[in-house]
């Protein structure tokens, strides 16, 4: 979601990486010093990660790094020529990288504040994870599939299927879509598997469990937000999703994962989780840095633990500081 257009120029020399850098035990956050909001993730063949972002930077972002602290803007998704048109005078929020096949893939929404039944979820793909990216158009647009406010989607295959899900304090909805990713699949109808409380929507399939995290609160008040995570899990993809008390998903039952702390205002729009070479689970997400609010949301990293009650959790509910850096081997 949009806050201000930032230079390329200016972000592309504020978030390299010096040269020889020695590499510490540890990591301090935020890992992404500029607005980059609601972060997705992919972990390439080749051990490099890849982040996307809403487009505070015009066109979408795309960090580089192989180590999940150290990030570099290396590029955006589109240019001012290819970038999607389905709403023409909307942003791009909130994307969603896959790679399906050889190819990646690249859902996003396309929106402006208050529209909530123009905007819509469109699909880009390419041949390398920077890009070019070429537009295929949109999946469907609010007022088509009957869903007010159908932002924010998530990829996940499962049991060889592949499914969208979507939603902004409107409700959450999942469909499937087509072999290739790049459709809905024909005759396939949405499914309801959440309340009003929700945007941001992940699922991660974890033990017998699919975990379903969303933010809830305000995202982009600066010092006023109440952005948080929260999480409710079913033992089938499309539910029905409890929270750890039993309330239903779709009665707005979730559970609280991670909120502000002294130092990040409004936690939240978590990217799927990724694992770095020792198997740890790892979450990164976006915040307003306390001490620079008015800087917009900056880019978090933290630990996931999986609890002996089999919910994700991370050290105190709250972002760190300063934590054991994740460990990759070199390729």
């Amino acid at each position: 979601m949009k806050l201000q257009t930032l230079s390329l120029l200016a972000l592309l020399l504020c978030t390299s990486v010096p040269a020889g850098a020695a590499k510490k035990q540890t990591y301090t956050n935020p890992v992404i010093n500029v607005s980059a909001p609601d972060p997705t993730v992919l972990r390439d063949n080749d051990g490099t990660y890849w982040l996307y972002a809403t487009e505070n930077t015009r066109n979408v972002p795309i960090y580089r790094s192989d180590d999940l602290v150290d990030w570099k803007l290396v590029g955006t998704a589109f240019t001012d020529e290819t970038r999607p048109q389905m709403v023409p005078d909307g942003g791009i929020w909130a994307p969603d990288i896959q790679k399906i096949g050889d190819k990646y893939v690249l859902y996003y929404s396309k929106s402006r504040w208050g529209g909530e039944w123009e905007c819509g979820v469109g699909v880009a793909v390419a041949d390398r994870p920077q890009g070019p990216f070429t537009d295929k158009g949109k999946l469907f647009i609010s007022k088509e599939i009957d869903v007010q406010n159908s932002i924010d989607p998530f990829f996940i295959e499962d049991n060889g299927h592949k499914y969208l899900f979507w939603g902004s304090f409107r409700g959450i909805y999942g469909i499937e879509l087509s072999d290739d990713g790049l459709s809905l699949r024909s005759g396939a109808q949405k499914v309801r598997i959440a309340g009003t409380l929700t945007e941001g929507t992940n699922i991660i399939r974890h033990g017998d469990y699919y975990y379903l995290l969303g933010s809830a609160g305000s995202c982009c008040e600066g010092e006023r937000s109440t952005y948080r995570v929260v999480m409710a899990r079913s033992k089938d993809l499309f539910g029905p999703y409890e929270d750890r008390y039993g309330k239903p998903a779709l009665d707005n039952g979730f559970s609280l994962m991670m909120e502000r702390s002294p130092e990040v205002i409004g936690p939240g729009h978590n990217a799927n989780f990724v694992t770095d070479d020792l198997g740890n689970w790892w979450m990164l997400y976006h915040g307003f840095d306390a001490a620079d609010p008015d800087a917009g949301r900056k880019v978090y990293l933290d630990k996931i633990v999986w609890g002996a009650d089999g919910w994700p959790a991370v050290d105190g509910g709250k972002p760190s500081v300063e934590a054991a850096r994740p460990v990759i081997r070199k390729r």
